[in-house]
């Protein structure tokens, strides 16, 4: 797979390292595919079981349960991220989080009571969240200012194609558990458990090699204690960044903005699908093929990195997603699903992997990990804002479509605040 993945620029191909890097995505990613099609499925299984009224909630309480997520892991990021700053410290903590991301995700397969499975699902979406901070900030180590956008790229592109092959199996059980393969007939249960070990089996081996040959090559050195110090920087940064480091500033602002309507509708897509009574196979099929649609948008727009700014990339993508969220309220049957599927995919991962080089190369790379770490709480804190407004207006009018399109507000003021970051001029 690792010479898979090798691609060119000024004639290098992506080292060992930039590989290893790139694979952690292939991994997360299968979990990030159950967690956005499997995993709703088998918590409204689950709700129903447990009454009319928590079926009822059901897509209200999910959309909650996510913005309580984001909450929790903007709260950790920061100070987890700012201590993984320190000599030694990023590379074990990584792992432990990734430890617990890997055994709730197992967990999840064996559960079969509703509230259970969301505080498990709590659990294993925080550990996986907080290990993709310190992921996203490993890249000033592995690879060159320069470089950055390529590798970031690869990654989201690798990440969605190589997410299919768990999710494939994942799929073949779900719907063999809802008798849809003939003779091959498993209890619903069976087909859970075999989904959840699946995704965790695939995400821990290809996460292997970045484990063998990472090794953190910016940090600080504390000298009042890892936590105390870690706690002190993160003020001192907050108040630079307020008053001297501008571009920083507005691109925050910008990126929290735009990044929610992208979580949003990633966390959201299948509650939009099954709200409508479409058919549930057809959208996780159309899903499938909506990672296809990424890793191939991934690579052209990784190509395009190298004759275009990367806000100018950006904002294309930005421009993309409000077309998408106003094409939500119009929707109705699964073929337009699919059509916004698509859309989805033409953006979903090049607005991720620019964000996070076109961040990488604006920060002070000795600081990565604290620097990240507030780069997640505007990216979870918008998530927090989309997700609680899906539920709000869900809740309030009874249209999905119309909590979606609501998103296109969020990717307009984005809009605005990057081509403002992009007029400062950087803090030399």
């Amino acid at each position: 797979m690792c010479t898979a993945l090798a691609t060119k620029k000024n004639g290098t191909k992506l080292n060992k390292l930039e590989r290893s890097w790139v694979l952690y995505d292939v991994g997360n990613s299968a979990f990030t595919m159950i967690a956005c099609s499997l995993i709703p499925i088998w918590f409204k299984e689950l709700a129903k079981l447990g009454g009319e009224e928590a079926y009822s909630h059901a897509t209200a309480n999910w959309a909650y349960v996510t913005a309580i997520v984001t909450v929790i892991t903007a709260v950790i990021g920061p100070v987890l991220g700012a201590i993984t700053d320190n000599k030694g410290f990023k590379k074990p903590i990584f792992t432990t989080a990734l430890a617990i991301g890997l055994i709730c995700c197992i967990i999840l397969g064996f559960i079969d009571d509703w509230k259970t499975f969301l505080l498990v699902y709590i659990i294993a979406k925080v550990a996986y969240s907080s290990g993709n901070t310190f992921y996203d900030s490993m890249l000033t180590d592995v690879t060159t200012p320069e470089r950055s956008d390529e590798v970031s790229s690869y990654g989201y592109a690798w990440g969605y194609i190589g997410s299919c092959l768990p999710f494939t199996v994942a799929l073949v059980f779900f719907m063999a558990g809802e008798g849809m393969l003939g003779g091959f007939v498993v209890t619903k249960a069976t087909a859970r458990i075999a989904g959840c070990i699946a995704t965790a089996v695939w995400w821990l081996i290809v996460t292997l090699p970045l484990l063998k040959h990472y090794e953190q090559k910016y940090y600080v050195v504390s000298e009042k204690g890892a936590v105390r110090e870690a706690i002190s920087r993160i003020f001192a940064t907050l108040k630079r960044i307020g008053t001297q480091e501008k571009q920083i500033f507005y691109f925050l602002i910008a990126f929290f903005l735009y990044i929610d309507g992208v979580g949003t509708i990633i966390d959201n897509c299948i509650n939009i699908g099954t709200d409508l009574n479409l058919d549930t196979v057809g959208q996780v099929i159309f899903l499938l093929a909506t990672q296809v649609v990424a890793w191939l948008f991934s690579l052209v727009f990784s190509r395009l990195s190298k004759k275009y700014e990367t806000v100018k990339l950006i904002l294309v993508c930005i421009a993309g997603y409000f077309c998408v969220s106003i094409y939500a309220f119009f929707l109705q049957n699964l073929w337009q699903f699919g059509i916004m599927a698509f859309g989805v995919g033409m953006f979903q991962g090049s607005i991720q992997a620019l964000s996070r080089s076109y961040f990488s190369k604006i920060i002070p790379a000795e600081n990565s990990g604290e620097y990240f770490g507030l780069y997640d709480i505007f990216s979870k804190g918008a998530s927090f804002l989309g997700s609680f407004m899906i539920g709000i207006v869900k809740d309030t009018t009874g249209s999905i479509q119309i909590a979606v399109a609501t998103l296109a507000i969020f990717f307009a003021l984005g809009f605005f605040f990057l081509k403002k970051a992009d007029a400062v001029k950087p803090v030399e």
